[in-house]
């Protein structure tokens, strides 16, 4: 959860920033192409988030390769990452910033966990469903999840909704324990 939190709060500084300024398109674009480069090279996160390699060497090589091509905020959320030693938390953050992109350009993203695959009916239904609920338009990805007995859990950028089979006994359970028999 730590990472989630931290994500949100770098995420949620950086695009009120970028709101502010009205340049939130140009700051999502160039940090999803970042988010391509550092997804394909692991060798380049692995660099910035290296407790081997010293502060200034990591800054330096920040300034020198993304200086000049990139928006000077990116270039700061870098440095500012490399200093509080958050570059870990780097993908997560852009994720969360997407996140926030898409939900003022009423897009919302829904992950589902099902044990077995959903049909297009069932996707259909689910998506209309969290639309009304969340008031955007949804967008969902599946998971299969073999170790479930059935039902679906929904994981949306603040809330899971557990549906899950295991959940319902569960609740059947505690129920049950709170029941005095005389």
């Amino acid at each position: 959860m730590k990472t989630r939190e931290v994500a949100r709060r770098y995420a949620t500084a950086l695009y009120l920033s970028t709101k502010d300024k009205n340049i939130v398109t140009e700051i999502f674009e160039q940090l999803s192409e970042i988010q391509k480069i550092a997804q394909r090279d692991k060798k380049f996160l692995d660099f910035l988030k290296s407790p081997l390699v010293a502060e200034s060497d990591k800054k330096e090589f920040v300034s020198s390769v993304f200086g000049s091509r990139v928006h000077p905020m990116i270039v700061q959320l870098f440095l500012v990452l490399i200093e509080k030693n958050r570059f870990e938390h780097f993908l997560e953050i852009i994720d969360e910033f997407d996140r926030k992109v898409e939900a003022d350009r009423g897009i919302g993203r829904a992950t589902v966990i099902s044990a077995k695959e959903l049909t297009e009916a069932e996707k259909q239904k689910l998506i209309e469903k969290l639309s009304k609920k969340m008031n955007l338009k949804i967008q969902i990805e599946t998971e299969i999840d073999p170790n479930m007995i059935g039902g679906v859990i929904v994981l949306t950028h603040n809330q899971i909704i557990d549906g899950s089979i295991r959940h319902g006994l569960d609740m059947i359970e505690q129920s049950l324990q709170k029941v005095r028999v005389a």
